[in-house]
């Protein structure tokens, strides 16, 4: 039989596969991937199929002693991968023929390349999720220790990207944390339903040897196997969870980069990025260009991308499996790619900036930060906050013509608008006395901070994680 019909089922077709066909048809280019799991897969299921009497001893060690040399070869970079032999199933699967000789052929009894590619898939995504969410604990802790570090370094917070009340620069840094925290819980909600076993299921129906799956589960570290043959080979949900998981997570980042852009320009000023995550310009001498942020924001929608092409994929595909999810790998390995390289980058960098804390200063003492101070303080002397919102704004009026900040104004000048005003309203003016009066769960004052950065470590903590 020419190799160009493909050793697996080229036994029923009368002439060999156009070569073109074969190349367009063939994923070995980018599935190879797989190969370390593809041979853990293979690994289990002879162990399985001896124990249940279909293989000898003998011919499982065969088996598994050729599968191990195989994995040795391609670590070291000397397979021969072939696109005539489709993909990396039939490619390790012809390698160990050649290798043990026909007790290599008795490997694929009682699966199909159907259930084993959905089982590879799930291994390669529960090894990745664990990778990634290491990344990702990395980047929640240094956000954690930043916002602990900076609990009293006051900055503006802003609505509508105008100035609105005096927070702390770790408040807001553990808003971001905020973000990652609720993507940590989708990440190991999402590995709990990647890691179902399809290995079984066969091509579509199951298969009549006498198969323990839950053994083959077991030895592969799956939670279970799956219940229903036909949903498991056709099933790319996990696929399509991982990349939702990943598009808000990119969301979430690409926010952050937003304010990372915006903090680092001259008109903010707030912050400096180390120069080892930024570049220059060829032409303009004084640059140093946020680069990290502005990739990342940009990679969002990428991800963005492949979460759309997983679910246009699957949306019209009858059962069972069907050719189509040959193209579910792509998306699904560039977005694991991007997922940990963006996080890497992260973790990397935000433990690194450095607050310029003056700056910061300055600007939440412009666009009268502490107005709301000054209502509240109105409210508490008794007077209806709509009366003292209007009083607050009569102010603030007189402070845009005389350009000064409520805490400029002197006593008199304050009272013009309320005889209630007296000379305690200055300990509500300050940027320090509004932080500070936020004292309760959730709020701004540094203490609040500090105690809300300790939650979110014991949470962290708490955690079961994939690997656990």
């Amino acid at each position: 039989m020419s190799q160009a019909t493909n050793q697996s089922w080229g036994g029923r077709f009368s002439e060999p596969t156009d070569a073109f066909v074969a190349r367009f048809t063939a994923s070995v280019n980018f599935d190879q991937r797989l190969a370390r799991q593809d041979i853990q897969g293979s690994i289990a299921h002879a162990t399985m199929l001896a124990g249940v009497g279909v293989l000898t001893d003998d011919e499982r060690d065969a088996i598994i002693n050729g599968l191990n040399e195989i994995q040795g070869e391609i670590e070291r970079g000397e397979f021969n991968w072939s696109v005539p032999l489709e993909d990396v199933h039939m490619n390790i699967e012809a390698r160990l023929t050649d290798k043990i000789g026909i007790t290599g052929k008795k490997l694929h009894t009682g699966r199909s390349r159907n259930d084993q590619v959905a089982t590879d898939i799930r291994l390669f995504m529960r090894d990745e999720i664990d990778v990634i969410e290491v990344e990702l604990k990395r980047l929640r802790e240094g956000m954690i220790e930043l916002a602990d570090r900076e609990a009293e370094t006051i900055m503006p917070g802003f609505t509508h990207l105008q100035t609105a009340q005096p927070v702390t620069f770790g408040h807001h840094i553990l808003a971001w944390q905020e973000m990652l925290a609720r993507d940590h819980e989708r990440l190991l909600d999402c590995r709990k339903r990647v890691n179902v076993m399809p290995l079984g299921a066969a091509a579509l129906a199951g298969t009549t040897y006498p198969i323990d799956r839950h053994v083959t589960a077991e030895l592969l570290g799956f939670d279970r196997p799956s219940e229903n043959s036909l949903d498991a080979v056709s099933d790319r949900d996990f696929a399509i969870e991982f990349t939702s998981f990943a598009s808000i997570l990119l969301m979430h980042l690409s926010r952050m980069s937003e304010e990372l852009v915006l903090w680092t320009s001259a008109q903010f000023n707030f912050i400096d990025l180390p120069d080892r995550f930024c570049t220059g310009s060829s032409i303009m001498p004084q640059k140093k260009n946020p680069d990290v942020p502005e990739l990342v924001r940009g990679k969002t929608g990428r991800v963005y991308g492949h979460l759309m092409a997983l679910l246009t994929l699957m949306k019209s595909q009858p059962l069972a499996y069907n050719k189509d999810n040959q193209e579910d790998k792509e998306p699904l390995f560039d977005a694991v790619d991007t997922v940990r390289d963006c996080l890497k980058a992260f973790a990397d960098m935000v433990p690194a900036i450095e607050p310029k804390k003056a700056s910061m200063y300055e600007a939440a003492r412009r666009g009268f930060s502490t107005a709301t101070d000054l209502a509240d303080y109105l409210v508490r002397k008794g007077v209806a906050f709509r009366d003292a919102h209007e009083i607050v704004g009569q102010s603030v009026a007189y402070g845009l013509k005389t350009e000064k900040d409520l805490s400029e104004m002197s006593l008199d000048e304050l009272k013009q608008f309320s005889d209630i005003i007296d000379q305690d309203v200055f300990e509500v003016l300050t940027l320090e006395g509004s932080v500070a009066a936020r004292n309760h769960i959730g709020g701004t004052a540094p203490n609040q901070v500090r105690a809300a950065a300790q939650r979110a470590r014991e949470a962290m903590s708490a955690l079961k994680t994939g690997g656990a």
